[in-house]
């Protein structure tokens, strides 16, 4: 019989002299009891040790036996596959036996234990589990029901999926009205546990909880004073949850429900007020907002706002008291990663920007404390009224300044503080409302920003950027001059929070003031520079971006040989410094590319040594993924990262210095590693490649040609419009093909133009991604019109309809040109949606005289062809301005 098994007493006092070891703090111990384990592993009944600890050696201390159990956990994770039946018989055995452990620590690492062997697909091979673990509920003996219940929440939590799936016969039928039963029960802990196991199958929608959905909110309700905090806590987060997916069942109890959450929302438990909190961030997501909660505002707000104060546990964390450590060194562990952005090519808009609609720009959310406790009270308050401001604009601005008015004065800093965070909240939502209050509010703000403590300083460098867009809307001496004047003296502040804020404040700023900032170059430049010296690890990544936006601001402006003199030597500086390892290259990479891209010939002296390891990155990154496929067990996967950053510096760098990268190219197999770059399982390195071979098809089309019958079925073949970024970044460099290639483009015309035409007539495609599809399409036909005008018909209309709001340039130049040659070669594509045509020409602030003149024959080309009357028929249906404009600049 297997349960015979006994250990043998040599062999256990082995074990627990390495758990012991193992709880040493000393690395180089840590070490050796790592490689002692894994040798262990190579006994069959190793683990059988382990569970023994766990469950049977009762003389040992709990956080010995806690540790064989999470061991065995890991060994389970990793090998369970290759364990003997009899070794997983015993200790599934053991585990069902102990769950009622007298010792909450070893009930928790067997409840551990039993939901790992459960995800590994032993659901189905432990029929028995389930049943037993519902049986045990009943149990009189508390700890054995309480441990039956950690137990099955932590199932219900890993393996929700399964439970709820055919494979297993539909225990959930049995086991939700089961935990129903328990809301009532006598001990607090038990009933947490009942609402957290239900509680898993709420988003889902999972049926055995739709049927009882009735009875699971009157049992909530039953529960909302409960007075247990982890019970409250519960029964808000059941709330919000439902109000995602069961709407229709809490809209008949909604004012009571409002009313409860605002309780909740101020409890004496910071957890269940943070549960509580996001009732009205999921609240104002959905269409009812407006109409249930607007009788509430008056009541809701105050306590918003009330939650935006600090609480003392974050100034602690926060070192709240400290306000000079710019000496510190940081904590390596506090700097988060950071992701690279890859390239993506997009159109200039009437009214200024480049529009990217497929990505958030993230950097002005609320995170102007990100390091503490991630997700707080503080926050999720101030998220909360940042989207109520969004849905009632100034309907809130009502409830909010009178508020306001007490806090902004207020003579005790926390709550001023709270109160410069929520003029920031308010900022985009209540906009229009704020105005008449800005004049007064600015320069007050701004005299925040020399605040004696520390916190106040920093949150008023994000408020202030949340309002950038006034300040720059205004005459410069009046607004953007003190408060450029007073950043810059935050970006040198002896607080690295404060330095921090300010940093990404005033890159806000940069976005907003673009060619404003021309005037103030130099003093600019000074203060960056000086933080360079300055500044620790953390911040100086923040510093490479305002560098970086502030190239990308004020471009050419910024090429002249005194801004070069002082920009220049502290960036490659870093540059020499940092190894090809060192993830500190990315911000640095970024950076560079736009400054490359802003100086043009400025960037000149610096260029080679800054190609030549790009290059390097590049090919170093793709030989160690060759290694890595061949040889997994030599070495590692590269980060690509370093590789999309190259790519994307040699973009820059081929757009900056544009005929002058030549001789680079020539020099260098940049082609070659380009083309393998184009065909990376990872899409943003793809991604990256296609936006690198645009730029050098511009650059020096002398050395792409050669390759040209190579790249473009890789072309083709990524013009899959799941991948949006990959899909623009190759439709770009086709276009930019075109041109260069001239009638030479022919052969290549049947790889790509059915998808183009897909792409162009596919429901929600993002709008960067139709502008650049349509210019392509317009170029290739352009080149080659015999080839693409039979399908005029197929994509006329989302043609003009997608770049009628881009500003007049080059490419808007040459896809007009190709729409003009196509309708000359085939006149019947456009008849029927001839308005578009129209409407699109008239788009034109001013063409170029023969590009006018293309027009000017089209359009009376179809006003003869159909006749004065009816001409008079059609052009009436057109909207007055467009009538207005036709008339004075085509006479028709």
């Amino acid at each position: 019989m297997e349960c015979q098994w006994k250990p043998d007493e040599q062999g256990l006092q082995q074990i627990l002299q390495l758990l012991k070891e193992s709880q040493s703090p000393d690395t180089s111990t840590q070490r050796s009891v790592q490689q002692k384990l894994e040798q262990l592993n190579q006994y069959p009944d190793f683990n059988n040790y382990l569970i023994f600890v766990l469950t049977k050696l009762k003389t040992e201390d709990e956080p010995t036996r806690s540790l064989s159990g999470l061991i065995l956990k890991n060994n389970v994770k990793a090998h369970y596959q290759n364990f003997p039946n009899g070794v997983s018989d015993f200790i599934k055995n053991e585990c069902l036996q102990n769950i009622g452990d007298s010792s909450p620590l070893i009930r928790a690492t067997v409840g551990i234990l039993i939901t790992t062997i459960a995800s590994k697909g032993e659901l189905q091979n432990w029929p028995e589990l389930l049943p037993k673990l519902c049986l045990l509920l009943d149990s009189e003996d508390y700890n054995t029901c309480e441990g039956a219940f950690g137990a099955l929440q932590k199932i219900c939590e890993d393996s929700a999926e399964i439970l709820d799936s055919d494979m297993l016969d539909r225990p959930l039928n049995v086991m939700i009205p089961k935990f129903l039963q328990f809301f009532k029960h006598s001990s607090p802990k038990i009933r947490s546990h009942a609402i957290a196991c239900v509680n898993q199958f709420i988003i889902s929608r999972t049926q055995a909880l739709m049927l009882h959905i009735d009875p699971f909110i009157e049992n909530l309700f039953a529960l909302a004073a409960d007075e247990e905090p982890e019970v409250r806590k519960n029964v808000c987060r059941a709330l919000v949850m439902l109000l995602e997916v069961r709407l229709d069942r809490l809209l008949p109890h909604m004012h009571n429900i409002i009313e409860y959450m605002l309780q909740r929302t101020q409890d004496q438990d910071e957890n269940v007020a943070l549960e509580a909190c996001e009732f009205w961030l999921t609240l104002a997501e959905q269409p009812v907002c407006k109409e249930v909660l607007c009788g509430h505002l008056s009541k809701l707000t105050p306590v918003l706002v009330n939650g935006m104060k600090y609480s003392e546990i974050d100034i602690i964390l926060l070192k709240g008291d400290v306000e000079e450590d710019e000496a510190i060194p940081d904590n390596e562990q506090d700097i988060r990663p950071r992701f690279h952005r890859s390239r993506t090519v997009a159109q200039q808009h009437e009214g200024g920007d480049s529009i990217e609609e497929d990505e958030d720009d993230d950097d002005d959310d609320l995170d102007d404390d990100e390091t503490i406790s991630d997700w707080n009270l503080r926050k999720c308050s101030a998220a909360a009224l940042d989207i109520l401001a969004n849905v009632f604009r100034d309907d809130l601005l009502l409830h909010t300044l009178p508020l306001l008015k007490e806090l902004l004065f207020h003579p005790e800093w926390l709550v001023k503080e709270s109160g410069i965070l929520v003029l920031g909240a308010i900022a985009e939502g209540c906009m229009q409302g704020m105005i008449p209050y800005l004049p007064e509010l600015i320069p007050h703000l701004v005299q925040c920003l020399s605040d004696k403590k520390a916190l106040v300083r920093s949150i008023t460098c994000w408020t202030l950027s949340r309002y950038a867009h006034w300040v720059v809307s205004q005459p410069p001496d009046t607004y953007l001059k003190p408060l450029m004047t007073e950043l810059l003296k935050r970006i040198l502040d002896s607080n690295k929070r404060v330095q921090e804020a300010a940093c990404s404040a005033f890159a806000t700023l940069e976005e907003e003031a673009c060619t404003e900032l021309v005037p103030y170059l130099a003093y600019i430049l000074d203060t960056l520079v000086f933080a360079f010296s300055k500044y620790q690890h953390k911040n100086l990544l923040i510093l490479y971006d305002a560098i970086g936006t502030l190239a990308d601001s004020v471009g050419h402006h910024l090429n002249k040989p005194e801004y070069i003199q002082m920009l220049m030597p502290p960036l490659i500086q870093k540059w020499n410094q940092l190894k090809d390892e060192d993830k500190d290259l990315f911000p640095l990479l970024e950076c560079l590319s736009s400054v490359a891209t802003a100086l043009q010939s400025g960037f000149l002296p610096y260029c080679e040594p800054v190609y030549q390891r790009c290059v390097n990155l590049v090919q170093k990154t793709l030989a160690q993924a060759v290694l890595h496929q061949t040889q997994p067990e030599f070495c590692e996967a590269p980060d690509k990262d370093f590789m999309i950053v190259a790519l994307d510096l040699l973009s820059g760098l081929a757009e900056g210095l544009g005929g002058n990268i030549e001789q680079l190219v020539a020099r260098s197999n940049i082609l070659t590693l380009m083309y393998q770059c184009m065909q990376d399982k990872m899409p943003e390195v793809r991604q990256s490649s296609f936006a690198l071979l645009g730029d050098l098809t511009k650059a020096c089309f002398q050395h792409v040609k050669p390759c040209i019958a190579n790249f473009m079925p890789v072309l083709g073949t990524n013009l899959n419009p799941e991948l949006i970024s990959v899909c623009n970044n190759a439709t770009w460099a086709i276009g930019e093909i075109s041109i260069q290639m001239g009638s030479e483009m022919q052969p290549y015309v049947p790889m790509v133009l059915q998808q183009l035409v897909e792409i162009i007539n596919r429901p929600n495609t993002p709008k960067t991604l139709l502008e650049n599809t349509a210019i392509t399409i317009g170029r290739l036909g352009y080149v080659c019109p015999q080839e693409v005008a039979p399908m005029l018909q197929q994509f006329i209309r989302p043609w003009c309809t997608s770049l009628r709001n881009i500003r007049d340039n080059e490419e808007k130049d040459s896809a007009f040109r190709g729409i003009c040659t196509m309708i000359t070669v085939n006149p019947g594509g456009v008849v029927q949606d001839f308005i578009f045509f129209c409407d699109a020409v008239a788009s034109w602030m001013n063409p170029k005289d023969d590009l006018r003149e293309m027009f000017y024959k089209i359009l009376h080309g179809f006003k003869n062809q159909v006749g004065d009357e009816n001409w008079k028929r059609f052009s009436d249906q057109f909207p007055l301005p467009l009538k207005e404009r036709l008339a004075a600049f085509y006479g028709v």
